[in-house]
């Protein structure tokens, strides 16, 4: 934050000064060149004034000459004046006899000597230097009497009008390193309060005890937000105390009395007539039924109270020891369990959530499979198509739990992961919540869980998770279809 405040102050310094010196920059350079013009034309027509004078005193060959030679130095060019017919008078230098005779051929003489004055800015051949060239007529009462050239060089002029391009640029240098050194004062001061902010918060998004930040430090309005965030950090820290103490108690207080409950209950069987045999085996049912509901409930708050965060995961080995733990229900049950194992990797799981998954499913697919039916368990993969060798998309796996009960229909396949609901007709025992569960499970895993009609008329529930695993362009298995097992994938049967 402290580099974009940076940023956005020196950007906004450095259009202001671009908007302002550029402009001061070009009034400059126009006004000093102005400013020359009409010092050489000052200069030209004082010398003119002067020949006038002198050649009607007759003085023009003794005082002429000094004052051209003067008038030069002062001004760092060249003065050369002719009379009427375009001879020479007077020079500030020598010129050679090609030129001399010539004189009277140049565009500015030759306009003076015709009574118009000129001024001309060339550029010399030898060196690009420029020049600047003024001709004035010389006038008398009785008539034009000759011209008067001046050339003066303006190299003086670039070098002042660079000179002060280049203050100008030291200058908006200078600035910009004020600006810059305040801005970064003020952003450290405006910034530091928000960094500690930040890292407050995203250590109470990972789960920990936000530090209460400092509040005396920054704008109001950060210190405002500072003060607001101690109290939000605060109000959460007790609400999850109060959850975690309200299950750690939860768990102690309420499967006691279940548990006494329900030895009691069994204690009074000797006692009970044969007609209350019925009463006392649905009450012993539903004190079963209630203790399982204590534990989903208790599994729902912790599981909201740790967030933990998702790591990889063996899920073929899991499901394959899973296998083996149900194997016996399921004989019993005389319902078999299929279980195609393949490798499919690592995916990312919160820990402990798909042994969670997987139990919680294949309970609700035993309770919901007549005898001499099948439940299977499969593992799919899913990498997605890659259109460029750095596609990140995600590869998914799969996991699908298939019986061969009644189903549900979309209604109730849409409504069955809500909390103690349970579909019309579902057998007795259930409490509403596995489902619920896994569903919270799967999206703290980053999946999502999803339930549809199987091909054999039953329901087929099917877990997504994230591989942890990003196969390479052109390895790994290709894409499966939906529906379709993987070829050579052996199958362990209950």
């Amino acid at each position: 934050m402290t580099r974009r405040l940076l940023l956005s102050y020196l950007s906004l310094a450095a259009l202001v000064l671009v908007c302002l010196e550029i402009p001061l920059g070009f009034v400059y350079s126009r006004s000093e060149r102005e400013r020359v013009v009409s010092v050489a034309k000052d200069e030209a027509e004082s010398v003119s004034a002067y020949a006038s004078l002198s050649l009607s005193a007759g003085r023009a060959e003794r005082d002429l000459p000094r004052r051209v030679i003067h008038c030069a130095e002062r001004v760092g060019g060249k003065v050369v004046v002719v009379d009427a017919s375009g001879a020479l008078l007077a020079t500030s230098h020598p010129l050679a006899a090609v030129m001399s005779s010539n004189l009277a051929s140049r565009p500015g003489i030759a306009a003076a000597l015709h009574g118009t004055s000129t001024v001309d800015v060339r550029t010399s051949t030898i060196g690009g230097v420029e020049y600047l060239s003024v001709a004035v007529p010389i006038r008398h009462t009785s008539g034009l009497q000759g011209a008067v050239w001046l050339t003066l060089p303006t190299r003086t002029v670039h070098e002042r009008v660079h000179h002060v391009w280049l203050l100008l640029g030291l200058g908006g240098l200078g600035v910009l390193t004020a600006v810059a050194v305040v801005g970064f004062a003020i952003a450290r001061w405006t910034g530091r309060p928000i960094r500690e902010l930040e890292l407050a918060t995203h250590e109470l998004a990972d789960g920990g005890v936000a530090t209460p930040v400092t509040i005396t430090k920054g704008p109001p309005e950060v210190r405002a937000l500072a003060a607001a965030f101690n109290r939000t950090a605060a109000r959460l820290a007790h609400l999850l105390d109060a959850q975690h103490a309200f299950a750690g108690e939860a768990s102690h207080q309420l499967r006691t009395p279940l548990a006494a409950l329900r030895l009691r209950l069994e204690n009074l069987e000797p006692n009970v007539a044969a007609r209350g045999r019925g009463s006392l085996t649905a009450a012993v049912t539903e004190t079963d039924r209630l203790s399982r509901m204590v534990e989903g409930l208790l599994a729902m708050a912790r599981l909201e109270e740790n967030a933990a965060t998702p790591g990889p995961v063996d899920v073929g080995a899991i499901c394959a020891e899973r296998h083996r733990t149900w194997q016996p229900l399921f004989e019993k049950q005389r319902v078999s369990l299929v279980l195609f194992a393949g490798s499919v990797g690592p995916v990312l799981a919160v820990p402990g959530g798909v042994e969670q998954i997987v139990d919680n499913l294949l309970s609700n697919a035993l309770r919901a499979s007549p005898s001499d039916s099948t439940v299977t368990m499969e593992l799919r993969l899913h990498v997605p198509a890659r259109r460029a060798l750095r596609d990140a998309r995600p590869a998914w796996v799969d996991l699908h739990i298939t019986d061969e009960g009644p189903g549900m229909t979309p209604e109730q396949c849409a409504r069955a992961f809500d909390r103690f609901w349970r579909a019309p007709g579902a057998p007795k025992g259930g409490t509403g919540l596995g489902l619920s569960l896994v569903q919270r499970l799967a999206h703290a895993s980053g999946g999502e869980a999803s339930l549809h009609a199987a091909a054999a008329g039953g329901l087929d529930a099917v877990i997504r998770l994230p591989s942890a695993e990003a196969p390479r362009e052109g390895h790994g298995p290709a894409p499966d279809k939906p529906g379709q097992r993987k070829r050579g994938v052996p199958a362990l049967r209950a």
